[in-house]
């Protein structure tokens, strides 16, 4: 395995354009190349996001630097999922499946309208939940009562990783369905731009320049010091964590077997 010569990790958000002043449950991203990183960046919104992560794999490929880039966000869903919307059972067919139907903008998306339209083709009681706007959504319940979900809770990787939160829950504290499903789309866009540049880890093989990879970053770091926002101090020490360990170790780490929902770098199979 070849080491990657830059590392940059990424804490996503499922949400609306946060505003000028930087701030927490927003999309912050950490940096870590040539022995050293620099301030974690903050993002806004998310298209502000996808332009600043075109031009980071821009210039690490024009660099000649193989770039190993995170995102907390799942990129599969629990078993079943994929075939039952797809008619595939390829994780990366649901990236394009969701880039091709998600609308979004700084200030409004359909990420909502979107899971209660996905809910209403299995009876409209699941396995989405969570609406997070006044106005009701056919087929989206706002919390779990008589919610019935057709395919797992989790996935397997979240059985061994304490505290992680499901996919499907769209708004509230821990609302992961909502980064993954405003999260897919960029990612899938950022694939098509750099097309053989980019490996989907534990999708692909990692024989590209560009590799993406799922983190979860209370894994490697805790909340920081005080006088730092915690999604920004999480992203810089999982840059740095990722980029002090041997490769040998990081090769252990990514050498999973996960290829249909997909793997969280850093939690052991059992």
């Amino acid at each position: 395995m070849i080491p990657w010569q830059s590392f940059a990790m990424v804490d996503w958000s499922g949400g609306k354009d946060r505003g000028a002043t930087p701030c927490k449950d927003a999309i912050w991203a950490s940096v870590w190349r040539d022995g050293a990183t620099g301030d974690p960046v903050y993002l806004r919104n998310r298209q502000l996001a996808e332009d600043w992560l075109a031009g980071l794999i821009e210039a690490e490929l024009t660099a000649g630097r193989r770039l190993l880039l995170g995102f907390d966000f799942p990129f599969g869903y629990p078993a079943g999922f994929c075939r039952a919307v797809t008619g595939s059972d390829d994780p990366l067919d649901l990236w394009h499946w969701f880039e091709t139907r998600i609308e979004d903008a700084p200030g409004d998306n359909n990420r909502f309208d979107l899971a209660g339209s996905i809910n209403r083709q299995f009876g409209g009681q699941g396995p989405f939940w969570a609406n997070g706007l006044k106005r009701d959504i056919p087929g989206l319940p706002r919390k779990k009562d008589n919610y019935r979900n057709p395919f797992p809770e989790r996935r397997a990787v979240e059985h061994h990783a304490k505290g992680s939160f499901t996919c499907w829950q769209m708004a509230g504290a821990g609302a992961v369905g909502s980064q993954v499903m405003m999260g897919l789309p960029v990612l899938e866009r950022l694939r098509r731009r750099f097309a053989g540049q980019v490996a989907v880890w534990p999708f692909e093989p990692l024989d590209k320049p560009v590799a993406l990879v799922e983190i979860w970053p209370t894994l490697l770091a805790g909340p920081g010091p005080n006088h730092w926002i915690k999604d920004a101090w999480q992203v810089h020490k999982v840059a740095l964590e990722l980029a002090g360990l041997p490769v040998a170790e990081l090769q252990q780490l990514l050498t999973v077997t996960a290829p249909e929902e997909g793997w969280i770098l850093g939690v052991d199979q059992i």
